[in-house]
């Protein structure tokens, strides 16, 4: 007898220029106190940054291969057995996958010093996509803690 309620995954609506999924769920990462338009904004003002920046490619290409840089495939969890702790690495599901890629370049681009949001987004985006900056260094230091705690790898449930 279930105690709680199944949990139900929403439908989201696709983003209202490009009709794509993975924009809108990063537009919702970006909103702050659901002012989803002022993140609709400062993403489209960070995607016409990028076509300034790097001219000849197309923005919404530059994201994607930047999100797709920034997607980790392992990261540790911690299970206790007997009195101890351990970091076990596991695999990361494809939607936590894109969840923490996207996560880190909206986290770590707040920490920039540029002028405004979208030009710090901006920033974010074109150091991801050339495989540098602070999200990509997180996604090697997640792979470095699972590739040092690979002989606990048998303790996966």
């Amino acid at each position: 007898m279930a105690r709680r309620k199944k949990s139900v995954k929403r439908e989201m609506v696709a983003d209202p220029v490009f009709g794509d999924m993975m924009i809108a769920k990063f537009i919702n990462r970006i909103m702050i106190q659901g002012k989803k338009s002022v993140a609709q904004n400062l993403f489209y003002g960070a995607l016409d940054e990028l076509k300034d920046k790097v001219p000849g490619e197309e923005p919404l290409s530059i994201f994607k291969k930047a999100i797709e840089n920034c997607k980790p495939s392992v990261e540790v969890r911690s299970r206790r057995v007997g009195g101890a702790t351990y970091q076990v690495p596991v695999d990361v599901r494809p939607s936590r996958r894109l969840a923490l890629s996207m996560k880190w370049i909206v986290g770590y681009s707040r920490d920039r010093g540029e002028k405004d949001f979208a030009k710090r987004l901006a920033g974010e985006i074109i150091d991801a996509y050339n495989n540098r900056g602070n999200s990509i260094k997180k996604k090697e230091d997640v792979h470095k803690m699972a590739d040092s705690n690979k002989a606990f790898s048998h303790l996966n449930w």
